[in-house]
C-alpha cells in the first residue's frame, strides 16, 4: 500500500518521468485513448480505411474527433446513439489511464 507521504521514486509506474524538461500538453499524452478510439472505429465500420481520429484539446480537455464513412455513421452512432455513448466511455476509461479527460466528437 502507498502512503500519501511515500517519497517519488525515479521509474515508479504511478508516476510520469520527464527527464527532459519538457511539458508535455494532454494531447500529446492521450495516445491510449486515441489508439482505442481508432481501434473501435475500425472494427465498427465497414470501410476501415476511411476512419480517422483528429487530437486536439480544448480547455484542458482532449477532444477526440472521429470521421468515418457516410456508409458507416450509423453503424457508430447505433440505437438512440447507444454505441456512441459506449464508445465515449471505453475512451473516457483509456484517457483516465493516461491521465486525462476526453471527450469524443463524431462528425460527418
Amino acid at each position: 500500500m502507498s502512503d500519501v507521504h511515500d517519497e517519488y521514486v525515479a521509474g515508479d509506474i504511478n508516476t510520469i518521468d520527464n527527464d527532459s524538461g519538457e511539458d508535455f500538453s494532454n494531447a500529446e499524452s492521450a495516445v491510449t485513448a486515441s489508439a482505442v478510439l481508432e481501434y473501435i472505429a475500425k472494427s465498427l465500420a465497414e470501410d476501415p480505411n476511411a476512419v480517422s481520429v483528429e487530437v486536439s484539446e480544448r480547455q484542458g480537455k482532449v477532444v477526440l474527433s472521429l470521421s468515418v464513412g457516410p456508409g458507416d455513421m450509423g453503424r457508430v452512432i447505433g440505437r438512440r446513439g447507444r454505441t456512441a455513448q459506449a464508445i465515449r466511455a471505453l475512451v473516457g476509461a483509456a484517457g483516465a489511464r493516461d491521465g486525462v479527460t476526453t471527450s469524443v466528437d463524431i462528425v460527418d
